[in-house]
């Protein structure tokens, strides 16, 4: 249909325009058509979001948990880089070690529930107690995976810094268990199998 329309534009041109002019003019026309197109194409895109809202992408965001890693992020924001840096930190830390806690605690019950321990309500609460002690020591090595710093344009020259962090589920298993069966309170065997069917399970839920 295009090249309908530039052929007739050709046939209407004067019959003094050497060919060379005749040439250019279409190229122009077609330049035209092509940039109306891609503009059409844009327009199509955006629409297809919403009429009075767009999707804002947060730096970092992308890393989420898996089967492997307990992922979170976040960010800082301050006049002082190093201050947004400790703020976005720490914001995660603290995003990261509740969804580690959660997860602890549904293990926690689900484990508890289905032994044959005589006092249940003092297995769970030496399972909890541990759990704490576990998420503090390993939110200690924590890895970084993501780091974004940016610098607002408003006028206020203010720093935004985006993190995220991320943790061994493997690792964070393997500590826990070995802190359940060191206790010396508890003196019960545990089931290593069950327990990690249990734990992975939970860490599969949380992921979804």
């Amino acid at each position: 249909m295009k090249f309908e329309i530039l052929f007739k534009i050709f046939q209407t041109l004067e019959p003094n325009f050497t060919i060379m002019k005749k040439l250019f003019l279409l190229t122009i026309v077609s330049a035209g058509f092509i940039f109306t197109a891609g503009s059409c194409k844009k327009k199509d895109k955006i629409s297809n979001v919403g009429p009075n809202e767009v999707e804002i992408s947060q730096p970092c965001s992308e890393f989420r948990s898996d089967d492997e890693f307990f992922r979170a992020f976040g960010s800082g924001q301050s006049m002082d880089r190093n201050v947004a840096k400790q703020k976005a930190l720490s914001n995660t830390r603290s995003e990261l070690a509740g969804a580690l806690s959660t997860v602890i605690k549904v293990v926690g019950d689900n484990y508890v529930k289905s032994s044959t321990y005589n006092n249940k309500e003092e297995l769970m609460q030496r399972f909890e107690e541990n759990g704490r002690t576990v998420i503090n020591q390993e939110l200690r090595g924590v890895k970084t995976v993501c780091e974004r710093l940016t610098q607002s344009t408003d006028g206020s020259k203010s720093y935004n810094y985006y993190i995220a962090l991320e943790l061994s589920g493997s690792e964070l298993f393997d500590k826990y268990y070995q802190s359940l069966t060191s206790d010396e309170s508890l003196k019960i065997d545990y089931n290593y199998e069950r327990f990690k069917e249990t734990f992975n399970e939970e860490m599969k839920n949380f992921r979804n």
